[in-house]
This record gives structure tokens, C-alpha cells and sequence, in this order.
């Protein structure tokens, strides 16, 4: 039987293949899905990552810069900026699933910085819960 986390990963990962990158985003509150994305770095705009794409389309259908409570799925672990966004919004909740050193050497970021030492830095205000459908996420890399 399938955990909650599973179900909303398993979501991240079908909209992971809809973009050119393999990263997928859902966020949920209350386990109800409020957004989900892909990335969309193809139109030009440096910041379109998936968990960005997903905050932003939760904030406006919430009518709300506040996403306290919310749960934010993403097939990798998310970058320094798109965690510093879910940590000024309020985001409780991080579930990812590859780690920053799963990623092939051309997606790496210049900045690998993992969320549990930016967590840490900033007072451990986020849940995050790593390795959810890892292996699955992982194959989104060899597409």
C-alpha cells in the first residue's frame, strides 16, 4: 500500500516527463492537490523551475503569498533558490526524491547546497523528508 507521499511523488514524476528537465513539483495542503509543474527553463526564464512554477500557481489559486501548511513534492532535491522561495512562503513540508549528488553531471548546479544545511541555517522551519520514490526519480534522468 502506498504512502500519501508515494501517491503525490508518483504525480511529481508524471509532471517531470511533460517538461525538458526531469523535475516535477506538486504541492498540496491538506492532502489535496493546489499546484503542480514542470520545469519551463526552455521559455527563456532563468527562474521557471518546477517548484518555483508549482509556488507560484499556489499562491495565485490561493489567493495568498502564506503556503503554511502546504506540502511541496519534487522529484530532486530542491535548489538553494527554489528552497529559500518555499521557506519565505511558509512552505511545513519538503518531500523530494533523488539527491542533489543522484543528478547526472550535466543538470548539477553550480551551488549544491543541500536543503538540510540551508534548513539548519535558518532554524529547521521545514519538514524534509528525502529518498521518496528514489529510484523511480532517478530513471527521469536516463530519459
Amino acid at each position: 500500500m502506498k504512502t500519501a507521499d508515494e501517491e503525490f511523488m508518483k504525480i511529481a514524476i508524471e509532471e517531470a516527463k511533460k517538461g525538458n528537465f526531469p523535475f516535477g513539483a506538486v504541492i498540496t495542503k491538506d492532502d489535496k492537490i493546489i499546484s503542480k509543474s514542470h520545469n519551463t527553463l526552455e521559455k527563456l526564464d532563468p527562474t521557471a523551475h518546477a517548484e518555483i512554477n508549482a509556488i507560484r500557481e499556489a499562491c495565485k489559486k490561493l489567493n495568498t503569498r502564506n503556503l503554511t501548511g502546504c506540502t511541496l513534492y519534487v522529484t530532486s532535491e530542491p535548489c538553494p533558490m527554489c528552497f529559500i522561495v518555499a521557506l519565505r512562503t511558509g512552505i511545513s513540508k519538503i518531500v523530494y526524491g533523488t539527491e542533489l549528488d543522484d543528478l547526472p553531471k550535466n543538470l548539477r548546479r553550480e551551488m549544491d547546497v543541500k536543503c538540510s544545511y540551508l534548513n539548519e541555517e535558518f532554524g529547521n522551519k521545514i519538514s524534509i523528508k528525502g529518498n521518496v520514490l528514489r529510484d523511480e526519480c532517478i530513471k527521469l534522468f536516463k530519459r
